[in-house]
């Protein structure tokens, strides 16, 4: 029996969310610099270049949203095999993720060959379609490898070892400086393809890093016992229906928010290059600051998942507590940045007074939405590590397209207040999804029913894929 006092144990329960999740949220933050890095080199390239990115960034991350969510069932799933002691079924089910993020890449592969031709469609303007399809086409080429990189990276985030995230993260910002640069500009012998320098440049690190993890997770003695590459599994039907089972809520969760976002900027495409260049800035810092409580939101995932695998229902419920506790104090952090710091943060993305104007003033709308955004990311985290994943789907689909985005568009381009009404959508959407999701933990943490070393809802390879069987 734990005689610890709750005190102190929430106190551990901070110091180890922290621990997990400072190496998530450098990793992330270096994710988000990827983007600042494509937008100072296309800034001052060209606002054309700048707005070509903005547009193929937002069709790129509207479909990949989708395998990146339904991926995310991979960490609560090893973690609450890890707390409930069952660590031979961890490679099992780790192979079958493979596979499914192998297919997952293919088919958005496939999403990002033929989506170019409805850019005329969505009323994208001319000037800047030719360069968002020559940057999706060079960028499609390393899908593939994100999505095996990501299970990869989920495989050693559900086993409470964050660190690869971190260092392969910036390890991939050190090849994409220089190669982006030089494929934008045409440097040292290379020829300048300007938007499609930046996407043939990520393609490249998003290979560099999956090839990189592997090699990590196959030569680490961290995951020897594990056995991870031991043998070959060949595609288990009923292991994969139980990953998209509970993957698939999660990654239209992940899509209804990331897509509220790009569509906006889908809309404010339809405004002109300084309308679009200016929102690109703008939801770049901001995706800089939420990279923190996503980083926080999947630690307490672990965390969670970890307690509820062990049977702890006051232990989930203190992993989630101290999630909102670290997230509350990051988001402070970042709100009085953007606040005071707004017109210096736009200047730095480019010389063009009349965008960074703009985009200084969307920086302000940015500041009023962090608690709500730190709420909603969090308490979704938390969701996931309990395993509740179709009821907050809803409850996210609701917030974000049946109240951000019909009033975003309704402000923005029907009483035409411009990008400062898209983002006022923004705010609605994100606050409603706070308070629902919220709301939502709560009680599911109450109901969860408590197993003793057996979750029947983790999917559990059959006898014969078991290693050691």
């Amino acid at each position: 029996m734990d005689t610890t006092a709750p005190a102190p144990r929430f106190s551990r329960e901070l110091r180890t969310s922290a621990t997990l999740a400072a190496p998530l949220v450098l990793g992330h933050l270096s994710t988000g610099l990827i983007g600042f890095v494509d937008s100072v080199i296309a800034g001052h390239h060209g606002t054309r270049t700048l707005a070509a990115v903005a547009v193929g960034t937002a069709l790129f991350w509207l479909p990949m949203m989708m395998p990146m969510g339904t991926l995310m069932a991979l960490p609560p799933a090893v973690s609450q095999l890890d707390g409930a002691g069952r660590r031979a079924e961890i490679a099992p089910l780790f192979r079958q993720a493979m596979w499914l993020a192998a297919m997952l890449g293919i088919v958005l592969f496939a999403f990002l060959s033929v989506v170019t031709l409805a850019l005329e469609p969505m009323g994208i303007a001319p000037d800047i379609r030719p360069g968002a399809i020559a940057f999706l086409h060079g960028l499609r080429w390393g899908v593939p490898a994100l999505t095996l990189y990501l299970c990869m990276r989920y495989l050693s985030d559900g086993l409470h070892w964050t660190l690869p995230t971190m260092v392969l993260g910036f390890g991939g910002l050190v090849l994409l400086v220089p190669l982006g640069y030089a494929l934008t500009w045409g440097v040292w012998g290379l020829p300048e393809l300007g938007a499609a320098g930046l996407g043939y440049a990520s393609a490249v690190m998003m290979w560099a890093q999956a090839i990189a993890f592997a090699l990590y997770l196959g030569r680490s003695k961290r995951f020897a016992s594990l056995g991870l590459f031991a043998r070959f599994d060949p595609p288990h039907v009923p292991v994969l229906r139980d990953l998209l089972r509970t993957g698939l809520p999660i990654g239209v969760t992940v899509l209804m928010e990331g897509g509220l976002f790009i569509a906006t900027a889908l809309l404010i495409g339809r405004l002109g290059g300084v309308q679009v260049a200016a929102h690109q800035i703008a939801i770049n810092v901001s995706s800089l600051c939420f990279m923190i409580p996503f980083g926080l939101a999947e630690a307490t995932t672990v965390r969670v998942g970890h307690a509820l695998g062990r049977g702890d229902r006051d232990g989930l419920r203190r992993a989630a507590f101290a999630g909102y506790t670290l997230m509350f104090a990051t988001q402070a952090l970042s709100g009085v940045l953007l606040l005071f710091g707004h017109q210096q943060l736009a200047s730095l993305y480019t010389a063009d007074a009349t965008v960074a104007a703009l985009a200084g003033t969307l920086l302000l709308y940015a500041a009023a939405f962090q608690f709500p955004d730190g709420v909603q990311v969090l308490s979704a985290g938390a969701l996931r590590g309990l395993r509740d994943t179709r009821r907050p789907m809803l409850l996210a689909a609701f917030a974000y397209w049946g109240v951000g985005m019909p009033l975003g568009a309704g402000l923005g381009l029907g009483l035409g207040w411009g990008p400062q009404g898209m983002w006022m959508g923004l705010i609605v959407g994100l606050t409603t999804a706070a308070v629902l999701l919220s709301t939502r933990f709560l009680r599911s943490s109450r109901r969860v029913p408590m197993h003793d070393g057996e979750n029947p809802a983790t999917p559990r390879p059959n006898a014969a894929m078991t290693d050691g069987a």
